[in-house]
């Protein structure tokens, strides 16, 4: 709430701007002196969004701001990535003002500009069996009574605007210039948008942007807009009697709410994404793709084409610009000359590696932007930005983990999206109302929790939403669209998605289920938080045992096998069998508690490697012997591990349930493999690549030797912080 409460001051008054940077300046050199390093990072995402926002900074604030960023570099990860991707953006800002502001509508908002085509799209996609229609429908009210008034022309405004605003500052007359813009038409407004984008953007990419010469171009821009009188008395001190300057708003982004009730939604909506105005200019390989994608069952396979191609170019129908004289010798020659064959194309060696999409390396750079994430082929950008925001509780996240294995498995079959899009991932927890808050963890929020553990902005930003939303699904829903909302929850996820860029990689398992009916194929299924089995009420056979005749406690339960290799911390292999009888067994993916980890990581996330490793429970049932006869208790056994074999040695059959969710429930079950997901793309190498030299093929194969684990990142505001 101080967060939005401070941004709201700055776009009321933007006079105020900057005095709040040298506030929010202040603070941070505290911090730092102080050693309080945990308000460091919400500090600089508050400052940043405080710059992007307002108009008339000076140079020197700039400067420091950025000095202190470069202090910053020395400290260790997460603190120096995210003072390195400030820093970054800050140098660009001082020297030609607006560029963060213009380049972040023109993404989110999709206008055209071919200086800069990058586009961005947040995908909020809730589950209507999970979240209640109220919350649906309020969510969906708020974000079309904010979007309504963001239209392609106000939005142009607002970038004409801020960037003469930001760039000449008090000699820009403020109200006489939005005046202006607000009378201008459809066509003399678009002119003027893209002479301002090209006049940032051509500046913000020369390798020493000057200042000067920038505040030159766009004076040229004001003076043609407002004419040269206006211009001159603006450069003079402007009008004493004018009143304080109109702010200029800085719109959500492109928002668009989706009920998931399809399994190849997340596809879908991120294909129509990429098809309808992609302006890219592919490779020939690249353009063959068919965006449709296959079926999920369906493999890669040659198709035998009857070809009527004799490979001779005299056979070859003429051109419509060819007229050649039927007598020519070089005709002649020419035509016995065969076609050229297949063109080698030389690929990346790593192009079917999970880092190609984005894997944890050590620096992630924020998207939307010139180099934010380079180019996978020539000639070939990622301009377009999914943000996929899903709502809801664990539950859900087992459903993006589905999806976004079903997308990966879908890339070695089609590989169309990776090269194209980037792909960012967020998560706001929504639990049921008679779920419990703060006494004791949730037991559908286990993730809420480990993210806000790791994460004190998101815990603090994030989390406390929830009530938030509930409350406004109780109030009575207002479906007047023209008046002007204020919506703190749109813009709390806003403020979540434009500025939570550090991931933290989750490890998807996949676990491999055998049915009691041998006819009855093995069911391969993923997971990402929990895997819990119960004991079968079954029928006992005939000739079996009954509890009547072994005793009620050793009814109870199954006779189990377990087979598991122990995580140690040499990272050995070392395999442990054991049978038990056991009531039930739990795999979790997601760390309890803090004292898991060692001890220097107290108050903090577990580390991560706690993250690789299944925390499995048991509880078994152990008979003892003694005076007054044969005793049973009931013993929990825990131990981690991340493989893990199951199988029933009586004839009790197991129910297993995936990621706590009813619908992903397993019956007439007698036996169950765990193992980490490998990356769908490694398995991509067994297909023959004969333009890959030998090195290259041998590169390939060790890494098909060796699959990467799948990895599903969760952006937060500053990752884990150790």
């Amino acid at each position: 709430m101080w967060r939005w409460s401070l941004h709201k001051k700055v776009e009321r008054d933007p006079r105020k701007s900057p005095a709040l940077v040298r506030i929010l300046l202040r603070e941070l050199e505290k911090a730092e002196s102080e050693d309080l390093r945990h308000v460091i990072i919400p500090l600089l995402h508050t400052i940043m969004y405080v710059l992007t926002k307002a108009t008339g900074i000076t140079e020197e604030l700039y400067r420091r701001t950025y000095t202190f960023c470069t202090k910053l570099l020395t400290l260790p990860t997460p603190y120096c990535t995210v003072a390195l991707e400030c820093a970054i953006q800050l140098k660009t800002e001082a020297a030609v003002p607006g560029t963060l502001y213009q380049r972040m509508v023109i993404a989110e908002q999709n206008l055209m500009s071919e200086l800069y085509p990058y586009q961005e799209r947040v995908f909020l996609f809730v589950d209507p069996e999970l979240v209640s229609a109220s919350v649906c429908s309020a969510l969906l009210l708020e974000i079309e009574a904010a979007q309504t008034q963001q239209t392609p022309e106000a939005c142009m405004r607002h970038v004409v605007s801020h960037a003469l605003q930001a760039a000449l500052g008090e000699a820009c007359h403020a109200a006489a210039l939005q005046k202006k813009l607000q009378a201008s038409p459809r066509r003399t407004l678009e002119m003027y948008f893209h002479a301002v984008v090209a006049a940032v953007e051509q500046m913000a990419n020369e390798p020493s942007p000057s200042r000067a010469v920038h505040l030159e171009r766009l004076e040229e821009i004001y003076c043609s807009l407002l004419g040269p009188l206006a211009a001159a008395r603006g450069r003079c001190g402007g009008d004493p009697l004018q009143d304080q300057p109109p702010s200029i708003p800085l719109p959500s982004p492109n928002i668009t709410f989706h009920l998931w009730t399809d399994e190849e939604q997340l596809w879908k909506e991120l294909v129509l994404f990429l098809r309808p105005r992609s302006q890219l200019r592919l490779s020939a390989d690249l353009e063959a793709l068919d965006l449709h994608g296959l079926h999920p069952d369906q493999e890669l396979a040659r198709v035998s084409v009857l070809s009527t191609d004799s490979g001779i170019e005299r056979d070859l129908p003429p051109g419509p610009d060819e007229s050649p004289a039927p007598s020519s010798p070089e005709l002649e020659r020419a035509g016995l000359q065969r076609k050229g064959g297949i063109k080698k194309r030389t690929w990346p060696a790593d192009l079917w590696l999970p880092g190609n999409w984005h894997g944890p390396p050590g620096l992630h750079r924020r998207t939307g932007g010139p180099g934010g994430d380079g180019e996978l082929l020539p000639g070939v950008s990622r301009v377009h930005t999914a943000r996929v925001l899903v709502l809801g509780d664990d539950r859900m996240l087992g459903r993006l983990a589905q999806a976004y294995h079903t997308l990966r498995k879908r890339e070695t079959q089609k590989f169309c999206l990776t090269p194209r899009l980037s792909l960012q991932l967020y998560y706001i927890p929504m639990l049921a109302p008679e779920e419990p808050t703060v006494s004791r963890q949730p037991e559908l929020g286990e993730l809420a929790a480990f993210l806000g553990r790791a994460d004190r902005w998101y815990q603090s930003t994030v989390n406390t939403l929830c009530p938030a939303i509930r409350k406004l699904a109780e109030m009575t829903p207002c479906f007047d669209t023209s008046r002007t909302v204020d919506p703190f929850i749109l813009d709390v996820i806003t403020y979540y998605v434009r500025m939570g860029t550090q991931p933290i990689y989750f490890q998807i398992y996949t676990v491999k289920i055998f049915f009691s009916d041998l006819s009855q194929d093995p069911a391969e299924e993923v997971f990402l938080t929990e895997l819990k089995v119960k004991i079968q009420d079954s029928k006992f056979p005939k000739d079996g045992f009954s509890p009547k005749r072994r005793g009620v406690a050793e009814g109870q339960g199954a006779e189990l096998t377990i087979c598991y290799q122990k995580a140690l911390l040499s990272h050995r292999a070392r395999e442990v069998t054991v049978s038990m009888r056991a009531t039930g067994l739990v795999l979790k993916a997601i760390p309890a508690n803090d004292t898991e980890g060692p001890a220097h990581f107290a108050r903090t996330a577990a580390p991560a490697t706690d993250q690789m490793c299944l925390n499995v429970t048991v509880t078994e049932v152990v008979k003892s012997s003694n005076l007054a006869g044969r005793t049973f208790s009931i013993v929990t056994n825990t131990f981690r591990t991340a493989h893990i074999q199951t199988q029933s040695q009586d004839q009790r059959l197991l129910t297993l349930s995936l990621d706590k969710d009813n619908r992903r429930t397993f019956k007439d079950v007698v036996r169950f493999e765990v193992a980490p997901c490998p990356e769908p793309c490694s398995r991509a190498h067994k297909l023959k690549a004969p333009w890959l030299s030998s090195h290259q093929q041998k590169a390939m194969e060790m890494v098909k030797s060796k699959p990467k684990p799948l990895l599903m990142p969760i952006n937060t505001f500053s990752g884990i912080i150790q």
